[in-house]
């Protein structure tokens, strides 16, 4: 072989070497984050240290605080506990109504029900005319019992009794466990109790139900064009005239239920609903609740821990330089104390093989409150990952280091087998010995 044979041969035998030791190189490299990500990896949420608040101390015989968005009940006293609630009870007269009278310009005539001196009323007489609109605003802003008579005669089919008995079933349809009525209007009656926690549960129940009841019970004043004549009329419910914040719902009070309020209000995206039973006065039930409000606004927030179509996993698809998409199948949101830690923990597959549709589901994420479990959501793919083509799935298997390095040192080999040949082939031979040569 001559010299520049030789050279030529050398070069590309070093230069096999040289790419087989870079292909080495990057097997041994550590995996990209998005090919590395596991089956199973944990997002810890951002979190920022709160003061723990404590809660109020109350003067009432009961008390609750719910979500009105989830119904968890964030704190209570004695919430669980039947008591008399007086004209809080319009909370499902109004309920049972809106369900069964669907055009409120509906007129309904008064019967011959004539209240007593002690009770609140709008002065309706037997036989007058009013609107379901009115009767509404009526009984709910200044608790007038007239008109809640009014409407459960005429709904209940001239039967107030059978009015009463829709109401019962409502609250058995709503797991309404602690809750029983003898009265569309909430007087004193032996067999008319509910519970803070219920009456908490049925008003956020109404204000998600109804917008007209959401936006009748945030109303100071209304006045009443039906009827005889026109009645202004103001909301029992002074707080919503005070707090702009403050959105709803009833008041009540009677001898055996004191002073009752259930209060709404919304802040920073958030509604809450409290309640506060047998407080001593208009004031302390004021002063009462809206402690128990403050301190639900204190101490808790909205954690939007998983927002509408989320991107949590990128997992690469098998046979393809592509990545899927993978998010969050719908929004999770929930109450919780600003002191708690939120987290979330993915489970997504590490590679996707096509064909797989749009949305197909490919996993789970469980977001933890603490140690509790929260909330789980199905993971879902953004797009279709497509089948792959076998060239294309052969292309790939060829491009993979693995591969090229099993390549390059096939193709060493046989450089390296060539050459030595070449090189015996080429060896010079011993000439043959001269005769007379010593």
């Amino acid at each position: 072989m001559s010299r520049a044979s030789r050279l030529g041969t050398h070069r590309i035998g070093g230069l096999l070497c040289l790419v087989a030791l870079v292909v080495a190189a990057l097997v041994t490299l550590p995996a990209a984050p998005a090919r590395a990500a596991g089956a199973k990896r944990t997002a810890k949420a951002a979190h920022t240290q709160f003061h723990r608040v404590s809660p109020p101390r109350l003067a009432v015989s009961a008390a609750s605080l719910v979500d009105a968005s989830t119904g968890q009940v964030l704190w209570s006293v004695n919430g669980d506990a039947r008591r008399a609630i007086a004209s809080t009870t319009k909370l499902m007269t109004a309920l049972i109504v809106l369900q069964h009278v669907h055009h409120l310009g509906t007129m309904f005539r008064q019967n011959d029900w004539v209240p007593a001196a002690a009770d609140s009323q709008i002065g309706l007489r037997p036989g007058e005319r009013m609107s379901v609109h009115d009767l509404l605003l009526a009984m709910m802003l200044p608790s007038a019992d007239d008109a809640a008579e009014d409407l459960a005669y005429n709904v209940g089919h001239h039967s107030v009794a059978r009015f009463v008995g829709m109401m019962n079933a409502q609250a058995r349809a709503l797991h309404l466990t602690r809750t029983h009525y003898s009265t569309p209007v909430g007087l004193d009656t032996p067999g008319n109790y509910s519970s803070a926690s219920d009456l908490d549960r049925l008003a956020a129940y109404d204000r998600a139900h109804s917008p007209f009841f959401r936006r009748l019970v945030d109303l100071p004043a209304v006045t009443l064009h039906t009827g005889r004549y026109s009645r202004y009329v103001v909301n029992r419910n002074d707080l919503v005239a005070r707090y702009g914040w403050i959105n709803g719902v009833k008041t009540g009070h009677t001898n055996d239920a004191g002073y009752v309020l259930v209060a709404s209000a919304t802040r920073w995206g958030m509604t809450l609903v409290g309640s506060v039973l047998g407080t001593s006065s208009e004031a302390a039930r004021d002063e009462n609740a809206m402690a128990l409000l403050h301190y639900g606004f204190s101490a808790f927030h909205l954690d939007r821990a998983i927002r509408p179509r989320q991107v949590l996993a990128r997992p690469p698809e098998q046979y393809s330089s592509r990545h899927a998409v993978v998010v969050a199948e719908h929004p999770l949101s929930f109450v919780v104390a600003k002191t708690t830690r939120v987290r979330i923990a993915v489970r997504a597959p590490k590679e996707v093989s096509g064909p797989l549709p749009r949305h197909a589901v490919v996993g789970e994420a469980t977001v933890y409150s603490g140690r509790r479990v929260a909330g789980r959501v199905p993971l879902i793919l953004a797009r279709a990952v497509p089948a792959v083509s076998p060239v294309a799935k052969a292309a790939q298997i060829l491009i993979r280091p693995s591969t090229l390095l099993l390549l390059m040192f096939a193709i060493g080999a046989l450089v390296a087998g060539h050459t030595a040949r070449r090189r015996r082939q080429t060896r010079p031979r011993r000439a043959a010995a001269e005769p007379g040569d010593s």
